[in-house]
């Protein structure tokens, strides 16, 4: 079982969200331990962002990405899926933009449901 640590936007993002899903997101976060992260799972992920590698949980509609650290686990972004700033974090683009402004741009949503072109 690990130690769990929360980043400040974490906790944030956390106190944001209704108390069912807050119970959800920590209950799941948690319940890791070292064999689900050795073995992975659908629900888990890596992502490699300057010079981290992040490990990525889906909860619901919402991703938590932590480090792990031995026998910690530190949740540095919880972020709502389907955004701007969850695409951006896992794409590599500044996520310090406004996050509406872009979603409501057309172009943004028919880049993300276009599937790339195959070779």
């Amino acid at each position: 079982m690990y130690q769990v640590t929360f980043s400040d936007q974490a906790m944030a993002e956390l106190n944001k969200l209704p108390t069912l899903s807050q119970m959800t997101v920590v209950e799941a976060f948690s319940a890791l331990t070292p064999a689900l992260l050795a073995q992975g799972s659908p629900e888990l992920g890596k992502v490699r962002r300057e010079g981290h590698t992040y490990h990525r949980l889906r909860v619901g509609d919402y991703r938590v990405y932590f480090e792990s650290n031995g026998e910690s686990l530190h949740a540095h972004f919880i972020l709502q899926r389907h955004t701007y700033t969850d695409f951006a974090f896992r794409t590599h683009l500044p996520v310090d933009i406004d996050e509406s402004s872009v979603e409501e741009h057309s172009a943004f949503w028919a880049f993300v449901e276009t599937p790339p072109p195959r070779d």
